[in-house]
Protein backbone atom coordinates (compact mmCIF):
# COMPACT_ATOMS: atom_id res chain seq x y z
CA UNK A 1 0.00 0.00 0.00
CA UNK A 2 2.62 2.09 0.75
CA UNK A 3 4.00 2.02 -2.94
CA UNK A 4 0.52 3.01 -4.11
CA UNK A 5 0.34 6.46 -1.82
CA UNK A 6 4.04 7.29 -2.57
CA UNK A 7 3.05 7.46 -6.57
CA UNK A 8 -0.16 8.87 -5.76
CA UNK A 9 1.56 11.85 -3.76
CA UNK A 10 4.26 12.01 -5.86
CA UNK A 11 3.64 11.77 -9.51
CA UNK A 12 -0.12 11.77 -9.88
CA UNK A 13 -1.47 14.84 -6.96
CA UNK A 14 0.83 17.86 -8.60
CA UNK A 15 -1.53 20.27 -6.79
CA UNK A 16 -4.13 20.35 -4.17
CA UNK A 17 -6.62 20.73 -7.38
CA UNK A 18 -5.91 17.41 -8.19
CA UNK A 19 -7.52 15.69 -5.64
CA UNK A 20 -11.25 13.95 -6.66
CA UNK A 21 -12.59 14.77 -3.36
CA UNK A 22 -12.20 17.59 -0.73
CA UNK A 23 -11.05 14.49 2.39
CA UNK A 24 -7.73 15.68 2.33
CA UNK A 25 -9.07 19.88 2.15
CA UNK A 26 -9.30 22.47 5.34
CA UNK A 27 -12.35 23.71 5.05
CA UNK A 28 -12.38 25.66 8.46
CA UNK A 29 -11.76 29.22 9.48
CA UNK A 30 -8.20 30.00 9.96
CA UNK A 31 -7.31 32.50 12.57
CA UNK A 32 -5.64 35.39 10.93
CA UNK A 33 -2.46 34.90 13.03
CA UNK A 34 -1.91 31.78 11.34
CA UNK A 35 -3.03 33.01 7.70
CA UNK A 36 -0.42 35.46 8.19
CA UNK A 37 2.19 32.90 9.18
CA UNK A 38 0.68 30.47 6.03
CA UNK A 39 1.36 33.77 4.02
CA UNK A 40 5.38 33.91 4.50
CA UNK A 41 4.98 29.89 3.53
CA UNK A 42 6.74 29.46 -0.24
CA UNK A 43 4.36 29.11 -3.01
CA UNK A 44 5.39 25.63 -4.27
CA UNK A 45 5.20 24.26 -0.85
CA UNK A 46 1.66 25.57 -0.01
CA UNK A 47 0.86 24.36 -3.56
CA UNK A 48 1.40 20.58 -2.33
CA UNK A 49 -0.58 20.36 0.79
CA UNK A 50 -3.19 18.19 1.18
CA UNK A 51 -4.06 18.76 4.91
CA UNK A 52 -7.74 17.91 6.58
CA UNK A 53 -7.42 20.24 9.45
CA UNK A 54 -5.06 22.74 11.48
CA UNK A 55 -2.45 21.35 13.52
CA UNK A 56 -1.16 24.41 15.30
CA UNK A 57 -2.19 23.43 18.93
CA UNK A 58 -1.49 26.36 21.69
CA UNK A 59 1.74 27.23 23.77
CA UNK A 60 4.47 26.35 21.05
CA UNK A 61 7.59 28.63 21.74
CA UNK A 62 10.42 26.45 22.20
CA UNK A 63 8.99 23.37 21.44
CA UNK A 64 10.39 20.06 19.46
CA UNK A 65 7.83 19.08 17.30
CA UNK A 66 7.77 15.87 15.23
CA UNK A 67 5.38 16.37 12.11
CA UNK A 68 4.53 12.59 10.80
CA UNK A 69 3.65 12.82 6.79
CA UNK A 70 5.08 16.26 6.54
CA UNK A 71 4.83 16.42 2.67
CA UNK A 72 5.92 19.16 1.14
CA UNK A 73 5.99 21.29 4.58
CA UNK A 74 3.37 23.67 4.63
CA UNK A 75 2.68 22.47 7.87
CA UNK A 76 6.63 22.56 9.08
CA UNK A 77 7.08 25.83 7.95
CA UNK A 78 4.31 27.30 9.96
CA UNK A 79 5.26 25.72 13.09
CA UNK A 80 8.47 26.84 12.46
CA UNK A 81 7.71 30.42 13.12
CA UNK A 82 5.27 29.20 15.84
CA UNK A 83 8.21 27.57 17.94
CA UNK A 84 10.71 30.52 17.48
CA UNK A 85 14.05 30.01 16.48
CA UNK A 86 14.00 28.18 20.23
CA UNK A 87 12.62 25.89 18.82
CA UNK A 88 12.79 22.96 15.91
CA UNK A 89 10.51 21.11 13.87
CA UNK A 90 11.40 17.69 12.01
CA UNK A 91 9.22 16.33 9.31
CA UNK A 92 10.00 13.13 8.19
CA UNK A 93 7.87 11.14 4.82
CA UNK A 94 8.26 8.66 2.72
CA UNK A 95 7.64 10.54 -0.97
CA UNK A 96 10.62 11.70 -2.68
CA UNK A 97 8.56 14.35 -4.81
CA UNK A 98 7.78 16.25 -1.74
CA UNK A 99 10.64 15.90 0.39
CA UNK A 100 13.16 17.45 -2.78
CA UNK A 101 10.32 20.44 -2.59
CA UNK A 102 10.21 20.80 0.92
CA UNK A 103 14.09 20.65 1.09
CA UNK A 104 14.99 22.94 -1.26
CA UNK A 105 13.06 25.83 0.18
CA UNK A 106 15.04 25.25 3.62
CA UNK A 107 17.58 28.20 2.99
CA UNK A 108 14.47 30.53 1.67
CA UNK A 109 11.87 30.55 4.70
CA UNK A 110 15.09 30.87 6.90
CA UNK A 111 15.93 34.36 5.40
CA UNK A 112 12.00 35.01 4.66
CA UNK A 113 11.62 34.28 8.91
CA UNK A 114 14.89 36.15 9.79
CA UNK A 115 16.44 33.30 11.63
CA UNK A 116 19.91 33.23 11.89
CA UNK A 117 20.47 28.95 11.25
CA UNK A 118 17.34 26.76 10.11
CA UNK A 119 15.30 25.17 13.10
CA UNK A 120 13.48 23.11 10.55
CA UNK A 121 14.46 19.40 9.08
CA UNK A 122 13.16 16.53 7.21
CA UNK A 123 13.83 12.89 6.96
CA UNK A 124 12.42 10.31 4.93
CA UNK A 125 11.05 7.50 6.65
CA UNK A 126 8.04 5.82 6.93
CA UNK A 127 6.09 6.34 9.85
CA UNK A 128 5.16 3.35 11.06
CA UNK A 129 8.60 2.27 11.56
CA UNK A 130 9.85 5.43 12.89
CA UNK A 131 12.06 3.28 14.95
CA UNK A 132 14.59 2.84 12.26
CA UNK A 133 15.00 6.31 12.28
CA UNK A 134 17.30 8.18 14.13
CA UNK A 135 15.31 9.74 16.99
CA UNK A 136 15.67 9.36 20.85
CA UNK A 137 12.87 8.16 22.63
CA UNK A 138 10.70 10.60 24.87
CA UNK A 139 12.80 13.56 22.57
CA UNK A 140 9.73 15.39 21.09
CA UNK A 141 7.67 17.64 23.26
CA UNK A 142 4.28 17.17 20.52
CA UNK A 143 4.02 15.22 17.50
CA UNK A 144 1.59 16.50 14.54
CA UNK A 145 0.22 14.59 11.56
CA UNK A 146 -2.49 16.36 9.14
CA UNK A 147 -4.29 13.56 7.54
CA UNK A 148 -1.48 10.59 6.97
CA UNK A 149 -2.45 8.52 9.01
CA UNK A 150 -5.38 6.96 7.46
CA UNK A 151 -2.96 6.13 4.47
CA UNK A 152 -0.59 3.84 6.83
CA UNK A 153 -0.91 0.14 6.25
CA UNK A 154 -0.04 -0.05 10.36
CA UNK A 155 -1.87 2.71 12.18
CA UNK A 156 -1.45 0.77 15.41
CA UNK A 157 2.86 1.00 14.88
CA UNK A 158 2.16 4.53 13.96
CA UNK A 159 0.51 5.31 17.48
CA UNK A 160 2.76 3.13 19.57
CA UNK A 161 6.09 4.90 17.69
CA UNK A 162 4.57 8.43 18.78
CA UNK A 163 4.06 7.13 21.75
CA UNK A 164 7.90 6.26 22.71
CA UNK A 165 8.88 9.43 20.87
CA UNK A 166 7.02 12.10 23.25
CA UNK A 167 7.97 13.21 26.54
CA UNK A 168 6.23 12.79 29.48
CA UNK A 169 2.92 15.18 28.98
CA UNK A 170 3.45 15.37 25.45
CA UNK A 171 0.61 15.36 23.21
CA UNK A 172 0.00 13.97 19.67
CA UNK A 173 -2.29 16.61 18.23
CA UNK A 174 -3.01 15.56 14.24
CA UNK A 175 -6.01 15.76 11.79
CA UNK A 176 -7.44 12.66 10.02
CA UNK A 177 -10.24 10.62 8.55
CA UNK A 178 -12.60 8.58 9.98
CA UNK A 179 -15.60 6.64 9.06
CA UNK A 180 -18.82 5.67 11.32
CA UNK A 181 -18.03 2.17 9.96
CA UNK A 182 -15.33 -0.78 8.76
CA UNK A 183 -14.41 -0.23 5.43
CA UNK A 184 -14.65 -3.24 3.47
CA UNK A 185 -11.40 -5.26 2.12
CA UNK A 186 -12.24 -4.26 -1.34
CA UNK A 187 -12.59 -0.51 -0.90
CA UNK A 188 -9.65 -0.69 0.86
CA UNK A 189 -7.46 -2.36 -1.54
CA UNK A 190 -8.61 0.98 -4.32
CA UNK A 191 -5.61 3.10 -4.70
CA UNK A 192 -7.94 6.12 -5.52
CA UNK A 193 -9.98 5.63 -2.90
CA UNK A 194 -7.09 4.95 -0.66
CA UNK A 195 -4.95 7.78 -2.20
CA UNK A 196 -8.28 10.77 -1.39
CA UNK A 197 -7.86 9.54 2.22
CA UNK A 198 -11.25 7.77 2.19
CA UNK A 199 -11.09 3.77 2.52
CA UNK A 200 -8.15 3.58 4.87
CA UNK A 201 -9.92 6.34 7.15
CA UNK A 202 -10.22 3.80 10.59
CA UNK A 203 -13.88 3.66 12.02
CA UNK A 204 -13.46 5.63 15.25
CA UNK A 205 -14.11 3.31 17.76
CA UNK A 206 -11.36 1.01 16.34
CA UNK A 207 -9.43 4.38 16.72
CA UNK A 208 -9.81 4.91 20.14
CA UNK A 209 -9.01 1.06 21.19
CA UNK A 210 -5.83 0.92 19.14
CA UNK A 211 -5.29 4.82 20.72
CA UNK A 212 -5.58 3.20 24.68
CA UNK A 213 -3.87 0.15 23.68
CA UNK A 214 -1.15 2.67 22.64
CA UNK A 215 -0.92 4.56 25.72
CA UNK A 216 -2.83 7.21 25.27
CA UNK A 217 -5.72 6.31 27.36
CA UNK A 218 -8.20 9.48 27.08
CA UNK A 219 -8.60 10.56 23.83
CA UNK A 220 -10.33 13.82 23.00
CA UNK A 221 -11.88 14.96 20.52
CA UNK A 222 -10.98 19.13 19.50
CA UNK A 223 -13.11 19.17 16.32
CA UNK A 224 -14.70 17.54 13.66
CA UNK A 225 -16.79 17.74 10.81
CA UNK A 226 -18.53 15.79 8.15
CA UNK A 227 -16.92 15.36 4.69
CA UNK A 228 -19.09 15.70 1.50
CA UNK A 229 -18.41 13.52 -1.58
CA UNK A 230 -19.12 15.16 -4.89
CA UNK A 231 -17.20 12.99 -7.48
CA UNK A 232 -20.20 10.85 -8.32
CA UNK A 233 -17.98 7.63 -9.19
CA UNK A 234 -16.56 7.84 -6.02
CA UNK A 235 -20.20 8.18 -4.16
CA UNK A 236 -21.47 5.65 -6.22
CA UNK A 237 -18.62 3.42 -4.76
CA UNK A 238 -17.89 4.53 -1.40
CA UNK A 239 -20.88 7.17 -0.19
CA UNK A 240 -22.69 4.78 1.90
CA UNK A 241 -20.54 5.44 4.39
CA UNK A 242 -20.23 8.77 6.49
CA UNK A 243 -16.68 9.79 6.50
CA UNK A 244 -15.21 13.12 8.92
CA UNK A 245 -12.46 15.39 9.11
CA UNK A 246 -11.54 15.27 13.19
CA UNK A 247 -8.66 16.48 15.25
CA UNK A 248 -7.65 15.06 18.62
CA UNK A 249 -4.98 15.45 20.68
CA UNK A 250 -3.49 12.36 22.85
CA UNK A 251 -1.43 13.27 26.05
CA UNK A 252 1.35 11.16 26.67
CA UNK A 253 0.01 10.57 30.74
CA UNK A 254 0.33 6.89 31.99
CA UNK A 255 -2.10 6.52 34.60
CA UNK A 256 -5.41 8.22 33.15
CA UNK A 257 -8.82 6.73 33.89
CA UNK A 258 -11.02 5.03 31.40
CA UNK A 259 -13.81 7.62 32.49
CA UNK A 260 -13.91 11.07 33.76
CA UNK A 261 -14.29 10.81 37.29
CA UNK A 262 -15.13 13.81 39.73
CA UNK A 263 -13.21 14.60 42.80
CA UNK A 264 -13.88 17.86 43.09
CA UNK A 265 -11.13 19.78 41.19
CA UNK A 266 -11.09 23.08 38.96
CA UNK A 267 -8.72 25.48 37.38
CA UNK A 268 -8.42 28.85 36.83
CA UNK A 269 -6.48 29.84 33.25
CA UNK A 270 -4.75 32.98 34.47
CA UNK A 271 -4.31 33.79 30.51
CA UNK A 272 -0.83 34.35 28.74
CA UNK A 273 -1.03 31.93 26.16
CA UNK A 274 0.29 34.40 22.81
CA UNK A 275 -2.97 34.29 21.13
CA UNK A 276 -5.41 32.21 23.43
CA UNK A 277 -5.40 35.34 25.42
CA UNK A 278 -8.94 35.11 26.96
CA UNK A 279 -9.77 31.65 26.33
CA UNK A 280 -8.46 28.62 26.43
CA UNK A 281 -10.08 25.59 24.53
CA UNK A 282 -8.83 22.33 25.30
CA UNK A 283 -10.85 19.94 23.05
CA UNK A 284 -14.42 20.36 21.72
CA UNK A 285 -15.77 20.23 25.62
CA UNK A 286 -13.50 22.12 27.75
CA UNK A 287 -13.70 25.90 26.55
CA UNK A 288 -11.80 27.49 29.76
CA UNK A 289 -12.43 31.27 30.33
CA UNK A 290 -9.64 33.26 31.68
CA UNK A 291 -10.17 34.19 35.11
CA UNK A 292 -12.84 32.11 35.79
CA UNK A 293 -13.18 28.96 38.51
CA UNK A 294 -13.83 25.87 35.62
CA UNK A 295 -14.83 22.20 37.69
CA UNK A 296 -13.23 19.60 35.53
CA UNK A 297 -12.49 15.76 36.30
CA UNK A 298 -9.71 14.01 37.03
CA UNK A 299 -8.35 13.00 33.93
CA UNK A 300 -8.84 17.23 32.80
CA UNK A 301 -6.85 18.23 35.97
CA UNK A 302 -3.93 16.02 34.87
CA UNK A 303 -3.30 16.99 30.93
CA UNK A 304 -3.16 20.53 32.43
CA UNK A 305 -1.10 20.35 35.43
CA UNK A 306 1.22 17.47 34.02
CA UNK A 307 2.14 18.97 30.64
CA UNK A 308 3.24 22.74 29.05
CA UNK A 309 -0.09 24.38 30.14
CA UNK A 310 0.78 23.71 34.23
CA UNK A 311 2.13 27.40 34.30
CA UNK A 312 -0.98 29.00 32.59
CA UNK A 313 -3.51 28.17 35.23
CA UNK A 314 -3.99 27.85 39.54
CA UNK A 315 -5.05 24.39 40.67
CA UNK A 316 -7.72 23.41 43.24
CA UNK A 317 -8.22 20.47 44.58
CA UNK A 318 -6.73 16.63 44.90
CA UNK A 319 -8.30 13.28 44.70
CA UNK A 320 -8.78 12.59 48.06
CA UNK A 321 -12.38 12.93 47.95
CA UNK A 322 -14.36 10.75 44.90
CA UNK A 323 -17.83 12.11 44.05
CA UNK A 324 -18.60 9.73 41.09
CA UNK A 325 -18.87 10.06 37.81
CA UNK A 326 -18.25 13.80 35.91
CA UNK A 327 -21.40 14.41 34.70
CA UNK A 328 -20.20 17.59 32.49
CA UNK A 329 -17.89 14.99 30.39
CA UNK A 330 -20.96 13.51 29.24
CA UNK A 331 -20.75 9.94 30.87
CA UNK A 332 -23.94 8.22 32.59
CA UNK A 333 -24.65 5.37 34.92
CA UNK A 334 -25.59 2.49 33.00
CA UNK A 335 -28.40 1.34 35.14
CA UNK A 336 -31.58 1.32 34.00
CA UNK A 337 -33.06 2.87 37.59
CA UNK A 338 -30.59 5.87 36.60
CA UNK A 339 -33.39 7.19 34.78
CA UNK A 340 -31.15 7.02 31.65
CA UNK A 341 -33.04 4.50 29.46
CA UNK A 342 -35.59 4.90 27.15
CA UNK A 343 -38.38 3.00 25.57
CA UNK A 344 -36.13 3.12 22.05
CA UNK A 345 -33.07 2.13 23.85
CA UNK A 346 -31.53 -1.45 22.31
CA UNK A 347 -29.94 -3.95 24.53
CA UNK A 348 -26.90 -3.17 23.66
CA UNK A 349 -24.87 -0.06 25.94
Amino acid sequence: MNDSVKEYYGKVLQHSDDLKTDACCTDINIPGYLKKAMANVNEEVSARYFGCGLVMPQALEGMRILDLGCGSGRDCYVLAQLVGESGFVVGVDMTDEQLFVADRHLEWHQEQFGYKHTNVEFIKGYIEKLDELDLQDESFDIIVSNCVINLSPDKEAVLKQAYRLLKPGGELYFSDVYSDRRVEQELVDDPVLYGECLSGALYWNDFHNLAKQAGFLDPRLVEDRPLGIDNEEIALRIGHINFFSATYRLFKLPGLESHCEDYGQAVVYKGGIKHHEMLFSLDAHHHIQKGKMFAVCGNTYRMLKESRFADYFDFYGDTETHYGIFDDCGTLMPFSSAGIKNENDGGCC
